[in-house]
Order: C-alpha cells, then structure tokens, then sequence
C-alpha cells in the first residue's frame, strides 16, 4: 500500500513539473529569442589534472560552440543572429545524483526528479536565469579510460555532460557537448544502440552522397562520420559534423 502511494505521490510531482517542462520546451523551440545556455565545470573526480582544465577553460571554447549552431542554423533558413548564447559560469563542486542501473520507470523518474533538485540547488548566479543548463563534469585520463555516458534532458533543459580533461580531447568534448545540448532541446539520438552505427538515412549528414560511403560528416546526433556499411570513425570536431533535416526539424529550426 505504502508503495502505491509513494508511486502516486511522484507521478503528481511529476506531472505538475512536466507541465512547466511542456511549456519551457516549446518557448525555446520556438527560436523567437537567442537561447541562454549556462555552462558549469565540475571536477568529476578531484584531479589536478580536472582543476587545471578547468582554469584554463574560457570564452573561445563557447564561441566555437555558438559560431558552429550559427551556420548550421543558417542552412536550414533559420534567420535569428546568435541562436544560442553560452555562458561559463563558475565550477560546481557538488556532483550530480548517478543515473541508476537499472531501467525500470520508477527508478528513472526518481533520478529525474533527483537531478532536477539538485541542479535547483547548485546553479551559481551568472546574472541571468538561463533556458538551459549544461553540468560539464571533467575527468583526468590518465586515471580514466572511459568516462560515463552523457544525458540531456528535454523535459528540464538541463545536461550532464561527461570530458576528458585534455587539450587534444577539446574538439570532440564539444561535439559530445553540442550533441547533449540539442537534447535538452528535443533532438533524439540517431544511432543504432547496438552498435553506434548511424542510422540510414536519418542519421547521415549526406544521405543522397554517391557514392555513399566515404561520408564527409557525422550527422550531430549519430555521433559518428560512416567510413562503409559498418564502420564508422567518431569527429574530432565539429567541423566534421553537421545538423541533419531530421533534427532540425526535431528542434523546431524547420516547422
């Protein structure tokens, strides 16, 4: 009995903050105004290596981010300057609630509601309230091979978005980052989960290419630029990517 009820009480909770999800999402996707994204550094793992990172962070990492949604906002006839506005705010030293193991549905919504609280609470003013919020967590490579995959949430506009804390990792940090960012935004992932492979022809930059393969470009939201039919090579940076049709409309550039 106390289970059903705690059930209940969350999908209440869930619900009213769905609601004001629903209505934040579609502001943003309505484009009518440059979108404010605060970014917040995080050392995921107490590194020096992640400390230094950090401080070496600054605004021409955000404006390579910004300049690359400009052009490709501007191939799919989007006509507002500056669609997306990054600020770097200062590091958080809290870390996020981890994303449960398990798949059930209940476990899901309570780190979604989990994760919603606890960005409430650690959102340093950057004197403005901004539409999204990317939490940028930062790992030493030479103490981590892998790091863990990265989730943006659609229905909080807000990200967890997992870097390595190398200069050369740079430019595929901030694919993996624009790629988190557009889901807070309503873009879905365009691979197949099995095997990373993109999907055809949604999750090809260049569908219509003959020949096919070699593509140029990874589709953002597959991830990864196909070499064959199975293989594909993962962008070291975002001039090695561009917005699809699909995700552009899925973001609202196309109606």
């Amino acid at each position: 009995m106390f289970k059903r009820i705690r059930i209940l009480i969350l999908l209440f909770i869930l619900a009213t903050v769905a609601l004001g999800a629903y209505r934040a999402e579609s502001r943003n996707r309505s484009w009518e105004n440059t979108l404010q994204v605060a970014v917040y550094p995080i050392n995921a793992d107490g590194s020096a290596a992640s400390t230094n990172f950090i401080a070496r962070l600054g605004r021409d990492d955000l404006s390579l981010v910004e300049d690359y949604f400009q052009r490709q906002s501007e191939r799919h006839g989007l006509s507002l300057q500056r669609p997306i506005r990054l600020t770097l705010a200062q590091p958080v030293a809290s870390l996020p609630p981890v994303r449960p193991a398990t798949a059930s549905a209940l476990a899901a919504i309570q780190w979604t509601l989990a994760l919603r609280y606890w960005a409430w609470r650690h959102s340093p003013d950057i004197g403005f309230e901004p539409d999204i919020r990317l939490y940028v967590l930062y790992h030493d490579p030479a103490q981590n091979e892998r790091v863990p995959d990265s989730t943006g949430l659609a229905k909080g506009q807000l990200a967890v978005v997992h870097q390595f804390a190398r200069s050369r990792e740079q430019g595929s940090n901030l694919v993996v980052l624009s790629h988190e960012l557009l889901h807070t935004l309503g873009a879905t992932d365009l691979y197949d989960p099995a095997n990373s492979l993109p999907l055809y022809p949604e999750g090809y930059a260049e569908p219509e290419k003959t020949p096919r393969y070699p593509q140029n470009h990874a589709e953002l939201m597959a991830g990864r630029i196909p070499v064959t039919e199975t293989q594909a090579d993962i962008p070291l940076s975002l001039r090695e990517t561009l917005v699809g049709r699909r995700t552009a409309h899925e973001i609202g550039w196309l109606k």
